[in-house]
């Protein structure tokens, strides 16, 4: 048995599951979400738990149990409380501004880069005087969060040498002695 797949799942109060065949659709405070499963796997709701079924001992369905479990509980945590990142920009003259689901970033290139960023998302930017600018990334799905946050990471990787980029709040870069080291 998978130890990830064979957990329930607890449904907080407010949070309305149904299963219609191979669709399962979250409600919950925040929103809705929806995610198709494999018609192999049995999802069965009884009271304030749900639990999630494999026909077989097969290696696919083995893998495909887990994840769908995993995936149903981020969407239970997302409408529910919803998820978060957060960004930082360090380096001289770096900065960020949003307007209207705009970002727009001053990364040390010769342009201003703007991102267009998907209506469910929400983004912020705030500096605060002494410190380095920070983007926030806010939204209920948890696979599109993570992956705006490392679009918005990729557009400057931090380097080695003097950590100058873009990292994610609370992030350890490992840096490099540089040239003058080896005296």
């Amino acid at each position: 048995m998978s130890r990830i797949g064979k957990a329930p799942i607890s449904i907080p109060a407010g949070i309305s599951i149904t299963v219609d065949k191979t669709v399962v659709t979250v409600k919950g405070p925040k929103g809705e979400l929806k995610q198709e499963i494999h018609p192999d796997m049995k999802v069965n709701i009884e009271g304030d738990t749900l639990t999630v079924e494999r026909p077989t001992e097969q290696k696919r369905h083995k893998a495909m149990h887990g994840l769908y479990r995993s995936l149903i509980n981020n969407m239970v945590v997302g409408v529910s409380s919803g998820y978060k990142r957060e960004l930082e920009l360090v380096g001289v003259g770096y900065k960020a501004a949003v307007q209207d689901n705009i970002l727009e970033l001053n990364l040390g290139y010769s342009h201003n880069i703007f991102l267009a960023v998907p209506g469910e998302i929400n983004v912020g930017a705030e500096t605060a005087k002494g410190q380095n600018p920070k983007v926030t990334v806010e939204g209920i799905d948890k696979q599109l969060v993570g992956q705006v946050a490392a679009k918005i990471k990729s557009l400057r990787k931090v380097e080695p040498y003097k950590g100058k980029g873009i990292r994610f709040v609370g992030e350890i870069v490992r840096r490099k002695a540089g040239k003058t080291a080896s005296k």
